[in-house]
């Protein structure tokens, strides 16, 4: 299974990524081919609603770094999302990405695609994820595409919170299980 691998993560070093480490072992030590793409890193411009991408059939208006997302959504088997948690949902990182899926919305709603979410928070009340999660529940739903697992890990600010934790554990079982 091909499997994209995509995080808002703004640390290199951070929870998420290193949540999001452990998902990749999982992953390849399972056989998967994982492709990760650091939305943090790169050049998205958010989504403007101009409609050229349905208009003229010649895609986005703008030439970013979607340009190297997009196939690789198109060609991916599953999607995992990989976001810390900002005022209870997903960082803009991921979100421009995910909003830019827009402009391939109808090729993307007909492949039959798995996919995971992964995130982690500084609150010890696990209800602060439930914006995020529950996004995450409508864009498959929306999408059609099947839900393969969700790791939360609460309480965790930092990567040294995540490593005293069962998360990384649960994170590399999500992706040896995919």
């Amino acid at each position: 299974m091909k499997i994209l691998v995509i995080s808002g993560s703004p640390h290199k070093s951070g929870s998420t990524a290193l949540l999001t480490e452990n998902f990749i072992a999982g992953a390849e030590e399972a056989g998967h081919e994982v492709c990760r793409f650091d939305a943090s890193f790169k050049s998205i411009h958010p989504c403007m609603g101009c409609e050229r991408c349905h208009k003229t059939g010649d895609g986005c208006v703008f030439k970013d770094d979607m340009e190297e997302l997009r196939p690789e959504v198109l060609n991916s088997d599953a999607i995992v999302f990989v976001s810390p948690v900002y005022y209870f949902g997903m960082n803009a990182q991921l979100a421009a990405a995910i909003d830019r899926f827009y402009a391939f919305n109808d090729k993307l709603m007909t492949q039959d695609k798995k996919a995971a979410l992964i995130t982690a928070f500084a609150d010890d009340e696990e209800d602060a994820c439930s914006g995020l999660v529950k996004t995450y529940q409508l864009t498959l739903r929306y999408m059609g595409w099947e839900d393969r697992g969700i790791v939360t890990a609460q309480g965790c600010s930092n990567a040294d919170d995540v490593l005293q934790s069962s998360y990384p554990t649960q994170a590399y079982r999500l992706g040896k299980n995919f």
